[in-house]
């Protein structure tokens, strides 16, 4: 991560504020920050399906990520599509790796990004070790995979699928105005009023 200061950086806040927690829920606020893994895409999962409960109305997701578990990802990704209420998502500080592929589940037309948020699409990584036959497997489950993600984005994007696996063949790093063109982000946005 590239810092700009010299300060340590922040420990997490362990403990639910349930104030913040309530003005959120009111709001139909879900805040995506961090990196991915089972227990975020539980909570996440877990504030999707009680906001689509009490309303159909809009769900707003602010995604500041570097990414994480594919799998996790791929629960939240997925529930994003399955809830009954539309979710607009909203690109802040960085949206990289599992980060875009929960970010591009959203409709296009609702798939916003702050002035100064970057993008990352890649290939999946993930280290491989074990006996000659389990490394044949988690090989081939990562080019699955890679593929699975491809298309995702492809689909998403409206980019030819060449073109994504080109692209993500190495890390493929966008400004918000290049994520716009791209086809990734419907619009930047400075302001609330905005989306």
């Amino acid at each position: 991560m590239i810092r700009l200061d010299d300060e340590p950086q922040a420990k997490p806040i362990s403990e639910p504020n349930t104030f913040l927690e309530e003005a959120l829920f009111k709001a139909r606020t879900i805040m995506l920050t961090g990196g991915v893994d089972d227990a975020m895409a539980r909570r996440v999962c877990e504030r999707l399906l009680a906001l689509a409960a009490s309303s159909a109305d809009p769900i707003l997701m602010v995604i500041s990520s570097p990414g994480g578990h594919v799998e996790s990802g791929d629960m939240i990704h997925d529930m994003i599509k399955f809830v009954g209420a539309p979710v607009k998502v909203l690109g802040s500080g960085w949206v990289a790796s599992a980060g875009a592929l929960i970010y591009s589940a959203a409709a296009k037309e609702n798939r916003y990004a702050l002035p100064n948020t970057r993008f990352l699409l890649h290939e999946p990584r993930g280290g491989v070790g074990g006996q000659a036959s389990d490394v044949a497997i988690q090989v081939r489950e990562i080019v699955r995979m890679r593929e699975r993600l491809n298309k995702i984005f492809a689909e998403a994007t409206g980019q030819p699928l060449e073109k994504i696996k080109a692209d993500t063949d190495r890390d493929h790093w966008m400004s918000a105005e290049e994520a716009v063109e791209y086809g990734l982000v419907n619009k930047i946005v400075s302001h609330h009023r905005e989306l």
